[in-house]
Formats: C-alpha cells, structure tokens, sequence
C-alpha cells in the first residue's frame, strides 16, 4: 500500500478514518464528528469537480465562521483545487482586487454577501454556491467517494491584509505549511507518516479542545484549526456574527475548552473583564491555557487575564503567514511586566541587518527564518524577492519584523518595519510604544502612527481611547511615558478618541489611524 502524501485533505482522511466519532468541530448549535465533515467535504469536492473545478484552481471562501467554512477548506483540498479567504468587511474596489488578483473561478457565498459578488467583474469567475438551501442541495445530490491522486506539493494560498498595501497571496506547499504552522498541538515532532498521524489519533483517549474565536478567513483561526485536526483534536468554533465575549465563555463552557486563543487585546481584554464581571457564571474547569498570536497582548490586559484565570498560564506565539508559527514562550507572571514581546527561538531563527549578517546580541534588525517556508506571493515576483532571500544556500522568509537578539539566545520582536516611525533618523516601532501606553490605568486602547513633521521628517503620534469615566490628559501620558522608554520615543502629539481604528482580526489599522491622526493634526 502507497503511504499517503503529507497533504491536509489526506491527513483529515486518516484522522477521520482512525477517530470517526470523535467531534472535530464543536459550536454552540452542535457537534460535528470527523466522519461527519469528512462526508461533507467530500461531497463539496466531488461537487466542485462537476463544476469544472480542475487542480490547481482556486475557490473563494466569502463567508463569516459557519460550518461550510469548513467543509471549504477541506472540501477543496480534497478535489486539489486551493480556497481562497475572502475578507467579508471588503467592499466592491477591495472585493474586485482580491477575487481578480486571486483568480477565483468559484465562489462559495454566504447569502449576504452575494449581492457584493454579483456586483464584481470578474471574467475568471465562472461559478457561483450559494450557502443554504441551493448548497445543501448540491451536497446531497454529490457523490461520497473519495477523490485521489493528491500531492504534498498541493498549493495552500492564505491572503494576507498587511499592515499596508494590498493583499497578497502567500503560497505554501502542503507538507511545508503543515510542519511550519500546524504541528504545534504534537510540539513540533517530525512526523513519520501520515498513517502514524491516524495512530496516533486513536491511541490518544482524551484529546484537546482547542477554540478558534476569531474569523476563518483569518490565518490565525485556520492554523488553530489545523493544529487540532493534525493532532485528532477537537475545535471550538465560534460562529456568531459578531463578537461577544458572554457568548465566547458559553461556547468554551459548553464544549469544555483547553485552550482558549486569542487575537490580542481586543479579544483579551472583554473576556478577562466578563469572567471578573460574574465569575460564578461559567465553569472553566477544562481551561487549562490561554493563547495568543497575531496581535501582542499587553501587559495591563495580561494581568487582568491572570486575575480571571488564575493558575492559567499565558501561551505567547509569534508568526507570520510568511514564515508560520515561528517562536512561543510560556507566560506564567514570573516575568513581571515585559515590554515587546521575547521568544524562545531555534537554530531556524536570525536576526539580520540590511547586508543579510547575523546581527551582534543587542542590535535591532529584521527577524528571518528558515527551514519550511511558503514558495513566495501569488503573481508577485517582485515582492516574493524582496521577502524570501537566500543566504549562504539557505532559503529565508524576511516577513517584515523588526527584532533584536538577546544575551540569552531569545528573540525580541519589535514590530512591523513596514509601520515604524523615523523621527529624526531614529527608528520608533508603533508597537513598543502602544505597550507602555496601555500599562497606564486609564488607557482602553491606543494606536501610534507617524504623521509629518517639518524638522523630524515624522512625529510619534497617538491615538488614545480612554477608559469610561477617566480624565487623563495628553501630558500625564507624555509623564508617564517618559519614566519608561527613551524620550524621542515618547509621543508629541496624543489625540483622544471614541474608539481606536482595528482591523476585523483585531489588529491596529494602521492606515485608518494614520489617516485619522493626520486629520487631527491638521
């Protein structure tokens, strides 16, 4: 018998095959076993075929988190075709860019946003799955039986929004992606097979739940998917439109969550603050963890989650659709406050300065890493070469990331090159200064952007939104900055806002703060 290839649809295969009983996605309506989605995307993969789908092609998932997102996800891979995550926050200029740039040939849509696909031209799209009654009976009338023929070499592409620019696709061989970004719940041991994957599985009597609270299009939600699934482990998905941490803590209640994920503060911070709000209201009792990845969680927002959660530890993980799930550490309080964020890092992990040298313990330059990493961006040789160098030989993802090598082999991760802030020849990253801002009291939210100044060439600047009720003001923040980072750090500008500009995985909106800070500045 031929082994099967390190491919995510013959993996969720085996697993569905070893555990078919076993819940691999939970929400709040129901549970669905492996041998369940294992149909379902079967039949969706056997659907698209007859649509004309061929390997290769690509589907676009346009979708906020329900189950056929799931069935998506696999259902494509298992007819070798690639689905494509669509931001359903786009409207019909960023729509037509990422369906056109992406070229979709069909799409899988959830009623609301069919209008907006309606609406786009696109000469590639040639097939249009409406979710509800027309995809239910496109499923039921599909056939069951299993497609082949597939490879590790199949194509997973995951848009990704950046910081700044328009999306672009990162392109990832299947074994690539899997050992780089889905291999965490088995903390990353080789994998001898994938009929061990099955092994595995079913030797294993009380696997982790793990949960998903942000969206699917989202790399973030997919990888702690996939990280369930290559594990035989169940997923927790959050399928409410919008995000309510009440309804959050029912879903991790009901399914009896491990390990709760997080996309930062704006995820952090409203669950913390529910638990400490009724804290008899929830049993917990089955979380053990809390994750975090995609955006920092900040100190004021950590200690609240130890107060909600005590005897939880804080799972830290640093990555990038470039370069997957590059580094974590353990967060346990020991530390005590921290500023930008420190990684445990491998052999897989440097630190370079502009001429591609490792750089000395203590100098900032851009973090790379090597080893599995995405063959470069869809359609785009110009910014593939700019991210992916090779270096002595060996291949690295340079996603972006200002960083700095620690005396004890540890990383710090300083934020985003493409968002840092050059005020007088000194570089300034965003990220480190929302950090100590968000340690004051009165501080909910902040976003540091650079607007233009005469003599500096930019200015740090910042959005605030205060806590309710407080009465902070602009050099109280300045004072209380200035005990904590260097002075050229400090912001000379605060403005005070309703609410601070994140994207819908809660990320700062770096372009929507910059724009509205400039405004402001006049």
């Amino acid at each position: 018998m031929t082994a099967r290839p390190l491919n995510l649809a013959d993996v969720f295969e085996v697993i569905a095959d070893a555990v078919p009983d076993r819940v691999a996605i939970a929400t709040i309506d129901r549970d669905y076993t492996y041998a369940e989605l294992d149909e379902r995307s079967t039949r969706l993969a056997n659907h698209l075929v007859s649509l004309g789908v061929r390997p290769g092609d690509h589907v676009a998932v346009h979708s906020r988190n329900r189950i056929e997102w799931v069935d998506a996800f696999y259902g494509c891979f298992k007819a070798r075709a690639v689905p494509i995550n669509i931001n359903y926050k786009y409207l019909h200029d960023e729509l037509t860019y990422l369906y056109d740039n992406a070229d979709c040939v069909a799409a899988i849509v959830a009623p609301e946003h069919l209008d907006a696909v309606r609406a786009l031209d696109v000469p590639t799209l040639r097939h249009t799955l409406v979710l509800g009654q027309d995809y239910d009976a496109a499923l039921a009338a599909a056939s069951t039986e299993r497609l082949g023929g597939r490879e590790a070499g199949d194509l997973y592409v995951l848009y990704t929004g950046g910081t700044t620019g328009n999306p672009k696709g990162v392109m990832w061989r299947h074994d690539d992606v899997i050992m780089a970004a889905l291999n965490a719940s088995r903390f990353g041991a080789p994998i001898e097979s994938v009929e061990k994957l099955g092994e595995e599985a079913a030797a294993n009597e009380n696997p982790m739940v793990l949960l998903a609270c942000g969206p699917m299009m989202h790399g973030g939600s997919q990888w702690t998917m996939g990280n369930g699934h290559v594990a035989g482990c169940t997923l927790a998905l959050y399928t409410e439109p919008n995000f309510h941490a009440e309804k959050v803590l029912d879903l991790v209640e009901k399914a009896g969550v491990n390990s709760m994920t997080f996309l930062g503060d704006a995820m952090g911070r409203p669950v913390a603050e529910a638990i400490l709000a009724e804290p008899d209201r929830w049993d917990l009792s089955a979380l053990v963890a809390v994750s975090n990845g995609a955006a920092p969680l900040t100190e004021g927002v950590r200690e609240t989650i130890r107060q909600a959660l005590p005897g939880r530890f804080i799972l830290d993980t640093y990555g990038a659709s470039e370069s997957g799930a590059t580094a974590s550490r353990i967060d346990d309080g020991s530390e005590g406050p921290v500023g930008a964020p420190k990684f445990s890092a491998g052999p897989d992990i440097e630190v370079f300065d502009p001429e591609m040298r490792p750089c000395p313990v203590g100098v900032d330059g851009m973090l790379g890493r090597s080893g599995p990493i995405p063959l470069g961006y869809y359609k785009d040789p110009v910014k593939t070469a700019a991210t992916f160098k090779e270096v002595d030989g060996v291949r690295w993802s340079i996603p972006g990331d200002f960083a700095r090598r620690e005396e004890d082999g540890s990383v710090t991760v300083l934020g985003r090159g493409s968002v840092s802030i050059n005020t007088g020849g000194e570089k300034v990253h965003p990220e480190e200064v929302e950090a100590v801002l968000l340690r004051h009291d009165d501080v909910f939210d902040v976003a540091v952007v650079g607007t233009p100044h005469e003599r500096w060439g930019q200015q740090v600047t910042a959005l605030v939104q205060k806590r309710e009720g407080a009465e902070v003001s602009a050099d109280d923040l300045r004072d209380f900055a200035r005990g904590l980072i260097s002075n050229y750090k400090v912001p000379k500008e605060i403005f005070f806002v309703e609410k601070v500009p994140r994207t819908v995985v809660s990320k700062v909106d770096y372009r929507a703060s910059a724009e509205l800070a400039g405004s402001l500045v006049g």
